[in-house]
């Protein structure tokens, strides 16, 4: 099963939410968000045998970025 969440930075806490899934948790720093994704999704689909794959999707702001031309 492949759980899709979707990580942001509030401008206080790290935050995630489930795409698709009613999944929301948060966290101060992203190794406690990490932490804290794993048991969200643990508790939202309790029982299962079936092995979960858990993908983050985040935007990333590049400072100063400039696209290549070539």
């Amino acid at each position: 099963m492949l759980v899709k969440i979707e990580t942001y930075f509030d401008g206080e806490f790290w935050c995630a939410r489930g795409i698709g899934d009613d999944i929301f948790t948060q966290g101060s720093t992203l190794d406690e968000l990490f932490q804290n994704i794993k048991e969200a999704v643990a508790v939202h689909y309790g029982d299962i045998t079936e092995p979960i794959t858990i993908l983050t999707l985040s935007e990333v702001k590049l400072a100063d970025a400039k696209a290549s031309s070539g």
